[in-house]
């Protein structure tokens, strides 16, 4: 019993782990691993919650350990990234700590995100992962396409990005959650395209492809709540 209490409690520094991880590899100068350390503490981050409620050990040292893990991984990771990329191709010493307020917003998100009981079958305003997911996989875009990248990665692009992403962590807006009463079409359409066109993207463009899933993610979600549908 002791022991299978501490499983998801693993799994969650795991998640730790890998964003530190992610951080340092972004800080020796390798900003396209980051997306990939992101990748694998979104699974961590997955599982160890997975694993409380199979296990039936959910815990509320588990939910502040989540959070902290969180702040880490889909926070200051994303947020150094950013940093980097504009510090890299600016000459304004003070202009890539504008991109900070990523991981300043998103520990304010993870904070409203534990009291706000209103989040249950969606998620009120960006989620840390999806925000961190787009952030990372934004310069695999700009290899992959450069002509959009040499735009996407100017430093004054990277802290408006930075800016509208983090007031979107924050924002009201009701944002779709993968979470099924039932599976039937007409209650989960909205659900099932945005599978098709994250499956889609990925199969397609690969890591590039994530911005667009984001993207798509965000506007099917303004869309539902715009018409009412689900």
């Amino acid at each position: 019993m002791k022991i299978r209490r501490h499983i998801p409690n693993a799994l969650t520094l795991l998640n730790l782990f890998f964003g530190v991880s992610g951080i340092i590899w972004v800080i020796q100068g390798d900003i396209l691993s980051g997306a990939y350390f992101v990748l694998i503490a979104a699974g961590f981050d997955f599982f160890d919650g997975f694993a409380a409620r199979l296990l039936r050990v959910q815990s509320a040292i588990g939910k502040e350990l989540d959070s902290l893990a969180d702040v880490v991984s889909f926070g200051v990771l994303p947020g150094v990234i950013l940093f980097s990329i504009t510090k890299s191709k600016s000459d304004l010493d003070w202009l890539p700590y504008l991109t900070l307020i990523v991981p300043m917003l998103s520990a304010y998100r993870l904070a409203k995100f534990n009291l706000d009981t209103r989040q249950s079958d969606r998620f009120i305003g960006l989620p840390t992962p999806a925000n961190s997911l787009f952030i990372s996989t934004l310069p695999h875009f700009a290899v992959q396409y450069p002509s959009w990248g040499s735009l996407l990665l100017l430093p004054l692009s990277m802290v408006v990005i930075a800016w509208i992403f983090s007031i979107l962590l924050v924002s009201e807006i009701p944002l779709i959650a993968l979470k099924f009463k039932d599976y039937s079409l007409a209650s989960n359409k909205t659900r099932y395209l945005l599978i098709f066109i994250g499956l889609t993207s990925f199969a397609w463009m690969q890591l590039a492809g994530i911005p667009l899933v984001i993207l798509a993610y965000i506007g099917l979600s303004i869309l539902e709540q715009a018409t009412g549908s689900e």
